[in-house]
């Protein structure tokens, strides 16, 4: 951090038990209560180059919800359910376990704690070289969170992410190389970072702020270990996913409730996690002034039509598996909408999903399906709108740019443009920072009472599953009709 930016000093204060009691009610805060939060927890600040240590006083006790809809989406972390599809514009969704602590911890944490603030976000990740593609491609289809196989079958999961990898490799080179040769995810989420530690820095909430992706590097678990090394003692988790799926912010969290409870120190943390934030104004209003901006640059404004593109899920995980994705997409384009007509903009808009993979049905309707659709009915500009991204990274700047772009123009859209992702834009900042300062006082430790799905405890079974499964791979690998067949399928 730059040794200029500002340190965010506020006023020690000590906190009784009664002002500790009256915390533990269960109405929500207001802005005006969440700031006098800050200020009486963070009571010192020390910057160091590229780091800032912070503390402050916990003011929570012990602290439970009876919500009785816990999230089996994450395998087991007691979280609500992560969608109220009728909450107000705004509303940040908290996770909240259950941190306890008897009166004598209180009181230790009350005149000896120093505490620090700490913000991961989750990201993706992308290989940010072409020799790094196959490897990124078996992390990302090595998740059970991706390809969701039958538990009798699980043993496979690492084989056939093997083989889709390996087959997958060259057409997915071809694509990091139309873009500059790698993923910028890396590059962009790192600034994000270091926009919002300075955004809150204004705030005067002194943070450290780290970055984890799923399957490339920087990777969750080496986020984690950083955040253990500098004695992070109160955690915010923001996913850089707008909407929650099982399949992006689901993931994440499931992998991070594996690590935390299996880490002393980590399950004992304070965590609020922020599933999805589709809703909040800073986020609406943050893309309905991208979208009117690019519109301005249309000759005939009016007449464009909105392309909203998300990427899609497999319908499985929405009517099986209860993923809100496709529910708060559509609420999420409902506020854009609604917010660019109270500015005065009326038209036409759509929304399709993008992105899919392999011989299931994803949600419909298709990107590719729905550009010659409004084609063949004489739609001649078409503005497309990238929602479910706030990062430029393959899936904008080579599917949308230039897949899809090629499309519509062959299908007679004459004039096309593209939204470009939120970014850094100092608005989206801000309002995330203003999330993380609102998640800030429900932060409580992860539960760690209930278990994992159903692991392997036989290491010598689980080798003797792994040796047929990468048989039968191998056999998969060199059979051309086999090979064949799989190919149809999965491509």
């Amino acid at each position: 951090m730059d040794a200029a930016a500002r340190s965010g000093v506020l006023p020690r204060m000590e906190v009784s038990r009664h002002q500790i009691g009256k915390l533990n009610h269960r109405e929500p805060m207001s802005s005006l209560q969440i700031r006098s939060f800050i200020s009486n927890c963070c009571h010192s600040s020390e910057i160091t180059p590229g780091v800032i240590k912070s503390s402050y006083r916990p003011l929570f006790a012990s602290r439970s919800d009876s919500n009785d809809q816990t999230n089996r989406l994450h395998g087991g972390l007691n979280l609500p359910s992560p969608v109220q599809k009728k909450n107000p514009t705004g509303k940040t969704f908290c996770s909240v376990g259950t941190w306890t602590y008897n009166e004598s911890d209180v009181q230790t944490h009350s005149h000896t704690a120093e505490d620090k603030i700490g913000v991961l976000l989750l990201n993706l990740g992308g290989p940010e070289t072409l020799h790094d593609v196959q490897p990124f491609l078996f992390n990302l289809f090595a998740d059970p969170d991706i390809i969701r196989l039958p538990r009798p079958f699980r043993f496979l999961q690492r084989p056939l992410a093997q083989l889709i990898s390996v087959l997958r490799a060259p057409k997915s080179k071809e694509g990091y190389a139309a873009i500059g040769g790698g993923s910028p995810l890396r590059k962009i989420t790192d600034e994000q970072a270091l926009a919002l530690k300075r955004a809150l820095e204004e705030k005067e909430v002194p943070v450290n702020v780290y970055v984890g992706m799923r399957y490339w590097h920087p990777f969750t678990e080496e986020a984690v270990n950083q955040i253990k090394r500098d004695g992070i003692t109160r955690l915010v988790v923001l996913p850089l996913y707008p909407q929650y799926s099982i399949s992006t912010s689901g993931s994440s969290i499931r992998l991070l409730q594996g690590i935390f409870r299996n880490d002393a120190y980590l399950s004992k943390l304070p965590v609020s996690i922020i599933q999805s934030w589709y809703q909040r104004e800073g986020y609406i209003n943050s893309m309905a002034n991208l979208i009117w901006k690019e519109l301005q640059s249309f000759s005939k404004p009016d007449e464009v039509m909105i392309f909203f593109s998300a990427h899609g899920v497999p319908v499985s995980y929405v009517e099986e598996a209860g993923d809100p994705y496709r529910d708060q997409m559509e609420e999420c384009i409902f506020l854009i909408m609604h917010e660019l007509k109270s500015r005065g903009v009326n038209n036409g808009h759509t929304l399709a999903y993008q992105s899919r993979v392999g011989p299931v049905q994803w949600l419909k309707p298709y990107t590719d399906e729905v550009l010659v659709e409004l084609g063949q009915k004489g739609v001649k500009s078409l503005l497309a709108v990238p929602v479910s991204f706030v990062s430029e990274h393959i899936e904008t700047l080579e599917e949308i740019d230039m897949e899809y772009r090629e499309l519509a123009l062959e299908s007679g859209i004459e004039n096309w443009g593209r939204v470009p992702a939120l970014g850094c834009t100092s608005s989206f900042i801000t309002d995330l920072a203003d999330a993380v300062i609102e998640a800030l006082p429900s932060a409580m430790a992860m539960s760690n009472s209930q278990k994992e799905d159903e692991q392997e405890d036989d290491p010598f079974a689980y080798a003797i599953k792994m040796f047929f499964g990468s048989i039968l791979a191998f056999i998969l690998l060199l059979s051309p009709k086999m090979l064949s067949a799989f190919r149809n399928q999965v491509f």
